[in-house]
C-alpha cells in the first residue's frame, strides 16, 4: 500500500512538472546548398488557409547570424512555417510541422 501510494505521487509530481514545461521551437533556416541564411524573416500560422493567404500568423521571428531563430511558447501544436529572405522562401515543401507539448523542437527549413 505504501508503495501505491508512492508511486502515485511520484506520477503527479512528473505530470504535473510535465505540464509546466512550455512548447519551445528552435527554427535553423538552410538554402538549397546546406549554407545558414542569417536574417530571414520566420512566420508561425495555426492553420493552411491563412498560412496560403498569408495572414494571422500567430508569431514572428528573424534569424540570427547562425541562422536561428527561437520561439519560446508556441501554443498550437500543428504549425504552419513560411520562411522568407529576399525572393527565396520554404513554400513547396517542409511548411508544416506537428510539435510536441512541453519540449524544445527543432526543425530545420530549407529555402529556394
Amino acid at each position: 500500500m505504501k508503495k501505491l501510494l508512492t508511486l502515485t505521487l511520484i506520477l503527479v509530481i512528473v505530470t504535473g512538472f510535465a505540464a509546466l514545461l512550455k512548447t519551445s521551437l528552435n527554427v535553423t533556416v538552410r538554402d538549397e546548398t546546406g549554407n545558414v541564411v542569417p536574417d530571414a524573416n520566420i512566420k508561425l500560422y495555426s492553420n493552411r488557409e491563412n498560412w496560403e493567404k498569408e495572414v494571422g500568423h500567430f508569431d514572428e521571428a528573424t534569424t540570427d547570424e547562425k541562422g536561428i531563430a527561437k520561439f519560446k511558447e508556441v501554443n498550437s501544436l500543428n504549425i504552419f512555417v513560411l520562411v522568407r529572405k529576399d525572393d527565396k522562401d520554404n513554400t513547396g515543401g517542409g511548411e508544416q510541422t506537428k510539435l510536441e507539448q512541453g519540449k524544445i523542437n527543432k526543425i530545420t527549413v530549407i529555402i529556394q
